[in-house]
């Protein structure tokens, strides 16, 4: 039976980040989900992350259209740290 609407991700997407710094998106694995919704993350994945037994990760899901179209997964400590930048300027800016 043929696919339809198949699309082929080239193996690197190179954008810009918010701060203007260059991005660089690959495929770095390929998981599965079983029965249960459960996904093991690949060991290389892992350890080039930093991730360890007992890390939080955060789930952002993105949108397209109103439609959630991906995701990513960021470790909560990196999350917090973006997070408290802008928020600290925010709060800053209301005791004036």
């Amino acid at each position: 039976m043929p696919v339809v609407g198949r699309y082929d991700m080239p193996k690197k997407y190179k954008a810009k980040s918010s701060c203007g710094e260059p991005l660089c998106y690959k495929v770095s694995a390929v998981i599965a989900v079983d029965a249960r919704g459960q996904t093991v993350l690949p060991k290389d994945v892992r350890r080039r992350l930093g991730i360890a037994a007992g890390d939080k990760l955060a789930v952002i899901i993105h949108d397209s259209g109103g439609e959630a179209c991906c995701m990513s997964l960021m470790k909560i400590d990196n999350l917090s740290r973006m997070v408290r930048g802008p928020m600290r300027a925010i709060l800053q800016e209301g005791d004036v």
